[in-house]
């Protein structure tokens, strides 16, 4: 009964039935999520820093991002935010390292897990809403729960991290054609504790007034620099994406 109802509303969607100008957008995006650059000191002063992506073998991982979106009149939006993400990792430790209290050996086999979860509210303002171009801002409250895990034989110590992040929001697109457009869109902000960016650049291809395809290259890079933890991440993603308006 479910799988008839999820193809009898596939083929609403794909007729165009649905109003392509209702308050609610769904955007699912995913892909492949690439770790580039990972540098970890935890603490600050006492921990050792080391590079994950260099110590280790971090293999990419699948990601999802999924985003309910509700308009406001004809310039306001609220959305919401959940963005799953964790990174496994395994290799030798190739010095000793001090992480989180615990004392690894230098060559040892060892294994590592980083978690960054991700939940924003944002607010947008547009304030192009017609025509080629359409451009808003607004600002971002993202709740960060993230986790550094590392374990060599017995020895294991976790890191775990729960911070509210407020983040400048933005969103830019073009309409090249009447099918065919390009979206840049992100949140981000930088302070003396830290910093963190989140930006998509992606072509948009419409398959009906209410449907629209994605795909395109997300960056997340950032991190924190305070006494209880040094963390700087580069993320890469690869990612495809569909809006449904209903």
């Amino acid at each position: 009964m479910v799988s008839k109802r999820l193809v009898f509303f596939w083929v609403l969607v794909s007729a165009g039935f649905l109003n392509a100008q209702s308050p609610w957008r769904f955007d699912f995006e995913n892909g492949a999520a690439f770790n580039g650059s990972n540098d970890i000191g935890i603490p600050r002063s006492t921990g050792t820093r080391f590079s994950l992506t260099e110590s280790f073998d971090v293999m990419p991982t699948y990601f999802l991002r999924l985003r309910l979106t509700y308009r406001i009149g004809g310039r306001h939006s609220l959305s919401a935010l959940f963005a799953p993400l964790s990174f496994k990792a395994s290799g030798r430790t190739q010095v000793p390292i001090r992480f989180n209290g615990a004392d690894f050996l230098s060559g040892v086999e060892a294994e590592a897990s980083y978690r960054f979860n991700s939940y924003r509210l944002t607010y947008r303002y547009d304030l192009i809403g017609a025509g080629l171009w359409k451009v808003g801002i607004g600002f971002t409250a993202k709740i960060r729960d993230a986790a550094i895990r590392l374990r060599a034989g017995a020895v294991e110590s976790e890191k775990r991290n729960v911070g509210f992040v407020p983040l400048l929001h933005f969103r830019v697109e073009r309409q090249f054609s009447a099918r065919i457009g390009a979206l840049l869109e992100g949140d981000a902000l930088a302070a003396k504790q830290g910093r963190a960016e989140d930006v998509l650049l992606a072509f948009l291809f419409r398959l009906s007034p209410s449907v629209t395809l994605k795909v395109g290259y997300r960056v997340v890079e950032g991190g924190a620099n305070v006494e209880e933890v040094y963390n700087f991440a580069l993320i890469h993603y690869a990612s495809l994406g569909i809006f449904i308006d209903f």
